[in-house]
């Protein structure tokens, strides 16, 4: 059992998150229900700054895609770090909480012009861009707004990184980036040199996510300062900034094994100068992109047991009221959680079993094959490390609604996403007409 951040077990054997008895919590706001430790949150926001920022002088951009609502946007800004996003929805969502724009990149493989107008319009700091196509957009664009963003141009180095299949992103057959090893990296920041009104401020890449081997990261930084001298030697071209992305793995269940921020951190700035000495260049300054590793382990979701199943020799079943709708990553990538009895923290593991979600869809388990104690309908089950791509992801399917999310801290739970209900699941739906007429027989 790993507890994360202000988690302990109370004088009631009950789980506690940021002062607040979740047995309790459940009860008041009602389940599924997404808890965020607002302590824990924002340490790992200021462990970046620390191991980034204050020793190498690094910028840490969250990325907003893993969490992103008014309250996390209102936290990011207060610990100074920047906000990656990846949407025109994310983009309001940050404008909207008042985030500073020049603090905002803007990332995403297919970037509508709409989404570049409003970025442009509002004053984003930097746009990470995917493809010719898209520099050819924004230098349209900003020319008719009069403006001259800033561009870091993502690149693939062809990398593979140890993680799932579909959260790799640093291989040559990605579909985010321009490949460094054909030649169209080169080409694109050679056409983003042309573009009179685009500033080209440097390079981009991301090999993937929930990584723990760091030597994966020692190679891209490597492999990315090599392109960063060849562009030198080809261009003149300075690279200002060099980004690195995020992907570094979290605690989900035994046998994950989390880096320490600070030794990922020396291991890419040490990567980078050591390059930049070896070619007698400036060493850019350094830019990464933590999400997961700030998000997830500060969010838990709470549950309640309904139906118990069992099949004598083969399984039994534990259902509860959410599932894939709140958490479709087990259905995605087969990921892995813990799970505890809220209310039973202090009674010893009794049986195995598979814990399932209530959507019509065989393949809606949250977690197979966990040592619990002896549950009973009613009883409040958390699952941890569920503050990354659980509510980002979430959805309708079966209409069932959204959960509601709090933020604890000190003892006290605040709403900061209210629950869907069921007039919300309607809100958008239009009845045609001819189809409130009686059919003519």
């Amino acid at each position: 059992m790993k507890l994360n951040g202000t988690m302990r077990i109370n004088e009631n054997g009950h789980l506690e998150i940021g002062g607040c008895d979740t047995v309790e919590l459940a009860w008041e706001f009602g389940t599924p229900l997404y808890v965020l430790d607002e302590m824990c949150f924002r340490q790992n926001c200021r462990d970046y700054n620390q191991a980034f920022s204050e020793k190498y002088r690094a910028g840490v951009i969250y990325a907003g895609k893993t969490l992103l609502n008014l309250a996390v946007c209102r936290m990011v800004d207060e610990e100074g770090l920047g906000l990656d996003v990846v949407s025109g929805g994310e983009l309001f969502t940050a404008l909207k909480a008042g985030f500073p724009a020049e603090r905002i990149y803007f990332h995403g493989n297919n970037k509508s012009p709409a989404e570049l107008a409003m970025a442009i319009e509002s004053g984003v700091g930097c746009f990470m861009v995917d493809n010719i196509c898209e520099l050819e957009l924004l230098s349209r664009l900003a020319g008719e707004y009069g403006r001259v963003p800033g561009v870091i141009l993502r690149v693939t180095p062809g990398i593979e990184a140890h993680t799932h299949e579909y959260i790799k992103t640093g291989q040559i057959d990605s579909k985010f980036g321009l490949v460094i090893e054909n030649g169209q990296a080169l080409g694109g920041v050679k056409r983003s040199l042309e573009l009179e009104n685009l500033h080209f401020k440097g390079l981009h890449c991301h090999i993937g996510s929930q990584i723990f081997e760091l030597e994966s990261y020692r190679h891209a930084a490597g492999v990315m300062m090599d392109f960063v001298n060849q562009l030198h030697e080809e261009t003149g071209a300075r690279v200002e900034e060099l980004d690195l992305g995020g992907g570094l793995g979290v605690y989900y269940t035994e046998g994950d094994q989390p880096r320490a921020v600070k030794e990922y951190a020396d291991v890419l700035a040490g990567a980078v100068q050591e390059k930049a000495e070896q070619y007698r260049i400036q060493a850019p300054r350094l830019l990464v992109e933590p999400g997961r590793s700030i998000s997830g382990p500060a969010g838990t979701t709470l549950y309640t047991v309904g139906a118990i199943k069992e099949i004598p020799g083969i399984r039994k079943y534990l259902a509860v009221d959410g599932g894939m709708g709140d958490n479709p990553r087990p259905a995605l990538y087969q990921a892995r959680y813990e799970a505890y009895l809220a209310g039973k923290m202090e009674c010893p593991p009794a049986e195995l079993v598979s814990v399932a979600g209530k959507c019509c869809e065989s393949g809606d388990m949250l977690i197979w094959d966990a040592e619990l104690p002896e549950a009973e309908p009613g009883d409040i089950l958390a699952v941890s490390c569920t503050g990354a791509y659980n509510y980002s992801m979430s959805m309708n399917y079966n209409r069932l609604p959204r959960p509601a999310m709090i933020l604890v801290r000190g003892g006290c739970a605040e709403l900061i996403t209210r629950r869907e209900s069921y007039e919300d699941l309607i809100m958008n739906d239009l009845i045609p007409e001819r189809l409130t007429k009686k059919a003519n027989t």
